[in-house]
């Protein structure tokens, strides 16, 4: 006679270790035991700080944890209990340095913003035209302008070279000649990756350099700083678009080509369709990865008080560099409580740490401008991929 096992049984049978897994309470318990205890150890040895009690809590945690959970669940679940809290102290120590600049910016940069004179949020509206010694006024209107048309004109130039070099390299680098040249192209590509920026601005100034007079070799433009931030953002975009354009499925193409699909029109409608997603991330974070250059745009593009909107004609003020101004500046000397703009007249009150606040100020722009490319990324990638529900 043969016996049959209900699937109840046979749960019961497998999972009985389940049964004794301790609830989440349990650990946030022993997290505050553990913070109490460092608190009371670093107290008796007089060192006691919030960091101190932050490092030593965890330790013990672990330590609490572990042994806590070897006695009430055994061996193996002590053993993914300390797995489990060593992986949440990786990921907090990650998140700390983040966390703790953006709220030092967003406080001392916030402040500067709201409070600006002479109406509040001036400090995006208006430029530094005729702003001297310790004025408490002046904004980033300009430098904004500059930022946002020097990086443009960068993608402009980088987006479709690098895409087309992924391509290149994922669709046609399969066999003869073109697999050599495109050894070569990841070659030269995984060199550019490592150039440092202040070559790249080199390059930028001397390439329109050498096609100058003589007597002009103090021009700048903000073109020269677009070529020069475009040689940074190249090798981000291709290896990005070369990855996302390698995850989608060989299947795909081949159900084109049977339906008589030519080869350029597949990747165009099918590849690119279907790797939009993971393109406008690597795209965005290229972005994110030159915007906040300073050094090729100290030597290609200068820095003015006001705004330029000719990319070919004159010096152009960006986020970077006058971050760069204002915080070398340092602190303002103010020989009268107020200070007279020579240009429209108008009388600001005298501030010492003017120069310091406006450059904080700045960060939080360009910081909010790079948050507003990762949302319109966000946003191309969910409307335009391929949906993969009815």
């Amino acid at each position: 006679m043969s016996t049959t096992t209900s699937p109840e049984s046979t749960a019961q049978a497998v999972r009985p270790t389940d049964e004794r897994r301790l609830p989440i309470l349990h650990l946030i318990a022993m997290g505050a035991v553990a913070l109490v205890l460092a608190a009371v150890i670093l107290a008796v040895l007089g060192t006691l700080s919030v960091a101190g009690v932050l490092i030593l809590g965890y330790v013990l945690h672990l330590v609490l944890a572990y042994v806590y959970s070897r006695i009430r669940e055994g061996r193996r679940w002590a053993a993914d209990r300390v797995m489990s809290l060593a992986v949440i102290g990786a990921f907090a120590i990650a998140m700390f340095p983040l966390l703790s600049l953006l709220w030092e910016v967003v406080i001392r940069g916030g402040a500067r913003v709201v409070a600006a004179s002479p109406t509040p949020f001036a400090f995006w509206t208006s430029d530094m035209s005729g702003i001297i010694g310790g004025a408490d006024a002046g904004g980033v209107l300009h430098a904004t302008i500059g930022t946002l048309l020097i990086t443009l004109w960068a993608s402009i130039i980088s987006i479709p070279v690098g895409l087309f070099t992924a391509i290149f390299l994922v669709e046609y680098a399969d066999t003869g000649w073109r697999r050599t040249l495109g050894k070569g192209v990841t070659f030269l590509i995984d060199v550019m990756t490592g150039i440092p920026s202040i070559v790249a601005g080199l390059f930028g100034l001397a390439l329109f350099l050498t096609f100058m007079p003589a007597d002009d070799q103090s021009m700048r433009m903000g073109i020269m700083g677009s070529v020069a931030l475009s040689l940074l953002m190249i090798p981000t975009v291709v290896r990005s678009s070369e990855e996302m354009l390698r995850l989608v499925p060989m299947d795909l193409r081949e159900a084109a080509y049977a339906l008589g699909v030519p080869k350029w029109l597949t990747i165009v409608r099918v590849v690119l369709r279907t790797a939009i997603a993971g393109l406008t991330t690597g795209v965005t974070l290229a972005i994110a990865r030159v915007i906040g250059e300073t050094a090729p745009l100290l030597l290609t593009v200068g820095m003015v008080t006001g705004i330029n909107w000719n990319m070919f004609d004159g010096r152009m003020a960006t986020l970077p560099t006058f971050i760069n101004q204002q915080y070398r500046s340092g602190s303002a000397t103010c020989l009268n409580e107020q200070v007279t703009n020579p240009i429209n007249g108008e009388v600001y009150a005298c501030s010492v740490s003017t120069n310091i606040d406006r450059a904080w100020a700045a960060a939080l722009t360009l910081i909010i401008i790079v948050m507003v490319l990762n949302v319109v990324a966000r946003l191309i990638s969910h409307y335009f991929s391929p949906k993969t529900g009815r």
